[in-house]
């Protein structure tokens, strides 16, 4: 029984994103962390909290409208994660985990828009 955004698997999988996109960008220069480093975390975070935004919204067309906003993170993020990889700031393992995990998460998110059109 879903009784909060807190309970919805694709929030907890975000959350888990979150930290996985911390660590790794924990080891990225010092010159990015204004610039990479930030906005990959800052997209990381948006994901859940969009998530969590729209639940609290009171009517379905706006939570629809912060899955959307989700969803545009998760293609920003994936962005700067091939990106990162390019620069060599993350191995092709680190990179393959998040991808993954990005990719079930829009999953996720699709399939969650796809019920609240019903």
């Amino acid at each position: 029984m879903i009784k909060n955004y807190k309970d919805l698997e694709v929030w907890k999988r975000a959350i888990n994103l979150v930290s996985l996109v911390y660590a790794i960008t924990k080891g990225f220069p010092k010159e990015e962390l204004f610039g990479l480093t930030n906005q990959m975390r800052r997209c990381a975070v948006s994901v859940p909290s969009n998530i969590a935004e729209g639940w609290m919204r009171q009517y379905r067309k706006e939570y629809i409208q912060f899955i959307h906003h989700s969803l545009g993170s998760c293609g920003e993020l994936e962005t700067q994660i091939i990106i990162a990889a390019d620069l060599n700031y993350i191995d092709k393992d680190s990179r393959d985990t998040c991808l993954e995990e990005l990719t079930v998460i829009i999953k996720m998110l699709r399939a969650l828009l796809k019920g609240l059109r019903k």
